[in-house]
């Protein structure tokens, strides 16, 4: 045999073997991500698309550590989206696809209903569970004292059909103050307060928000106050801003009362004919069984307001997410009867 031809066997055996190995690496991988057909369906009835908010606001930073809490690589991968405030949000629940989950505000169904927005919302929208709350923080110019000082004047209610519209729309009505409404996203209202252009500027967001953190004290800018008057009390509760929340803008041992709304978790009333609703089974079991690790940080600190167990005035809470919470209470109820020293108590679900 010629040189060559022995260099043309040495040649295929290397060949052979370098196929083989190829094979032998790479077979079972491809047959653990299986054909395409399956990878498409696996990713898909694994992933739940969570439509949130604004960028630098309190919900997509609340969707993203919801992603990094529950996603475990294989049946649930949450997914993280921009919203457009709680209106649009509930309409993106409705038919947006790809749309499973939304965080939006407590009193919007109402708002719904007033307007008439929806036909039959509460047979449509359910809730998985509370949140925590988020405040009213409204930011005047100098020459505004208190909130009957809007009254005639140009007050940003933020974009239509958002959060702090919804709710700034209904404190201004049942107070009684006819404010100019314009409608800014955050950015340009809290500019547009800066120049004097308008009087005020309204936000829903949960506190600290990093927007009013970069307020500087001296520039005039400031929180006003709101306080808890009878005619909020049925749809709001109370809250306030102290020199932690805000050091730049509030002294020590100074308080700012304000009011707070409720956050939710908001799903489609889908059934069990419905693929969607194995979908948003499993990211509610998976939501409820980790709910502590959302408390711990370097988790957004509104977490740690959360109790599951909360009820939502004009809200129903999705059949699967009440099952599994009555569950969660059982439990805790066991527990508890075994510790003597809860005196026999019902731990709180967290």
């Amino acid at each position: 045999m010629s040189k060559l031809a022995v260099l043309r066997v040495v040649f295929r055996v290397l060949a052979v073997m370098v196929a083989v190995a190829v094979f032998l690496s790479a077979g079972p991988a491809a047959e653990a991500r299986g054909t395409k057909a399956q990878n498409i369906t696996r990713i898909n009835n694994g992933t739940v698309g969570v439509i949130s908010g604004s960028f630098g606001g309190t919900y997509l930073r609340i969707a993203a550590d919801l992603a990094a809490v529950l996603n475990d690589g294989e049946t649930l991968r949450i997914l993280p989206i921009v919203g457009q405030g709680s209106l649009q949000n509930i309409d993106d629940i409705l038919y947006l696809r790809g749309i499973d989950v939304g965080i939006v505000q407590s009193d919007v169904l109402a708002f719904i209903k007033k307007n008439q927005v929806h036909p039959n919302i509460n047979t449509r929208i359910n809730y998985i569970a509370k949140l925590f709350n988020q405040e009213l923080h409204i930011v005047a110019g100098p020459q505004i004292r208190t909130i009957q000082d809007l009254n005639g004047r140009k007050v940003s209610l933020g974009v239509r059909g958002s959060g702090a519209f919804i709710t700034a729309s209904a404190v201004f009505d049942n107070l009684g103050i006819e404010v100019l409404p314009v409608h800014f996203d955050p950015a340009l209202a809290l500019e547009k307060v800066r120049t004097g252009e308008i009087a005020a500027a309204a936000f829903v967001m949960g506190k600290p928000a990093g927007s009013i953190l970069s307020l500087k004290a001296g520039r005039g800018l400031h929180l006003l106050p709101v306080d808890y008057a009878k005619p909020l009390r049925e749809a709001y509760l109370p809250a306030s801003f102290t020199h932690l929340d805000y050091p730049e803008l509030i002294p020590k041992g100074l308080s700012i009362p304000t009011i707070s709304v409720g956050t939710v978790l908001a799903v489609y009333k889908w059934t069990k004919k419905s693929g969607r609703y194995f979908k948003v089974k499993r990211f509610i079991e998976a939501f409820f069984s980790k709910r502590n690790k959302l408390k711990q940080p370097p988790r957004h600190r509104k977490w740690r307001e959360m109790s599951v167990a909360a009820t939502v005035p004009g809200w129903e809470r999705f059949a699967p997410a009440q099952r599994i919470l009555e569950q969660v209470l059982k439990q805790q109820q066991g527990d508890d009867g075994a510790k003597p020293q809860n005196n026999g108590k019902l731990k709180p679900a967290s």
